[in-house]
């Protein structure tokens, strides 16, 4: 901070002894002894405020960044998944929503139905199913015992 040398603290222990005397010299340095401390806690509190802050801040960014590449590999996996499920439909017509009906129900301009959601569930799955591999075993098959157990258990 200020480029103080050894000369300059005597000059001025020297002044301070001739101006304040000798008696309240002492009070007066442990004075600005708290003082000096007192600033210093200030700014060094100050500092690791602001290297918090900024810490925090990298934080928020990085997240943000992490977040929009984990919406746009969702986004990916999601229309990759919609693709596996409607392989054969490559056009799909124009729909739109019949204000009279239903406001829930979607019609179609070709007047197909659409299929109620089990079916597109079940092509799903089927979908998924296709495109496992033939080495990963589906969670629900459980591994057949050898025709050896059988015999063991036969003969119990």
């Amino acid at each position: 901070m200020f480029d103080i040398g050894f000369l300059e603290l005597l000059i001025l222990g020297v002044v301070g002894l001739l101006v304040l005397g000798p008696e309240r010299l002492p009070k007066a340095a442990r004075t600005v002894g708290l003082w000096v401390g007192k600033i210093k806690r200030s700014v060094s509190s100050m500092q690791r405020e602001i290297s918090s802050q900024l810490e925090a801040e990298e934080l928020r960014q990085k997240l943000k960044e992490q977040q929009s590449k984990l919406d746009e590999s969702l986004d990916r996996a999601k229309r990759d998944v919609e693709s596996i499920a409607k392989p054969d439909s490559t056009s799909t017509p124009s729909r739109h929503v019949d204000k009279k009906a239903e406001p829930d129900k979607v019609t179609d301009e070709s007047t197909a139905v659409e299929p109620p959601p089990r079916q597109a569930a079940a092509r799903l799955d089927d979908a998924l199913a296709s495109a496992r591999q033939p080495d990963e075993p589906l969670s629900d098959e459980r591994p057949t015992p050898p025709d050896d157990d059988k015999k063991d258990a036969a003969s119990r």
